[in-house]
């Protein structure tokens, strides 16, 4: 049994349960009125939004409609300037990314935030070692690592291999590994299927399903808008710092998207 931070990474944390158990009428998460100023500029301007556990939601929209500025407010990097945040029904406040963390909300930024010249078991661990007295528990995190890898199905042979070595699709794998086995209730994705080749993004997608049938709520920010139609359950849309749309992924289709994401839609 696999124990981090957050407890046993094993299975999932102690209050969210899998799509189909618990109380489905409460939301994972709910954004009230988020505000976001900028010194002149109003990157957020009134954003509602819910996620239920377990679902995907597609966060979309053109490039500065407020996407990366309203998930680094759910991931505590950003303080609202107004607004109100709701986890499991309950009022949080985060004033940093360690906060959102301690309500088990993980989030793999485009850039993945990895070190190339750390190998695979050290980028997983990365910040929350494990240590044996005061010395770092090589063996622990060797047998933990593989056993990390594992349950989401991640095909790494060498644990040992420099991230540098890997493939974009195996880069992206240990980002979204480290990020989803520390029992994460939410877990934010900025783009992680960009620059990825078609077998690649295969991989990720599959990560997604399990990490749904886990009970995590994903938010997953793409412009790769096909992909919404493979993982997501709804996609909300971005335009100008507001959202102007939501909608069911069965009562959507590209052209409608394409349509909001640049202004011309009706914005409900």
């Amino acid at each position: 049994m696999i124990k981090s931070t957050f407890g046993d990474i094993s299975k999932p944390s102690g209050g969210f349960m899998p799509s189909g158990g618990n109380d489905q009428t409460i939301p994972r998460i709910s954004l009230r009125g988020i505000h976001k100023t900028f010194g002149s500029v109003e990157a957020l301007r009134g954003v509602d939004l819910d996620v239920a556990q377990g679902e995907c939601l597609g966060l979309i929209g053109d490039n500065a409609a407020g996407k990366s500025t309203l998930t680094k407010v759910i991931s505590g990097t950003y303080v609202p300037d107004q607004g109100s945040i709701l986890i499991d029904g309950e009022m949080v406040q985060f004033a940093t990314p360690a906060d959102a963390r301690a309500r088990a909300i993980e989030m793999v930024f485009q850039d993945l935030s990895l070190c190339d010249h750390i190998d695979v078991m050290g980028n997983l661990f990365l910040g929350r070692e494990l240590t044996d007295w005061s010395f770092l528990d090589q063996r622990g995190m060797r047998i933990k690592a593989r056993e990390m890898l594992n349950d989401l199905d991640i095909r790494i042979p060498k644990l040992n291999a420099k991230v540098a070595q890997l493939s974009g699709g195996q880069r992206q794998a240990i980002a979204i590994a480290r990020a989803a086995s520390f029992n994460p209730s939410v877990l934010i994705m900025d783009e992680p299927t960009s620059a990825l080749a078609v077998a690649e993004v295969e991989a990720v997608l599959r990560l997604i399903k399990r990490l749904k049938a886990r009970g995590v709520s994903v938010i997953l920010i793409t412009h790769r808008l096909q992909d919404l139609f493979r993982v997501c359950d709804k996609v909300a849309v971005m335009y100008e710092g507001t959202k102007v749309a939501e909608r069911s992924i069965s009562d959507t289709n590209l052209e409608d998207l394409v349509t909001l994401i640049v202004g011309r839609g009706e914005h409900i």
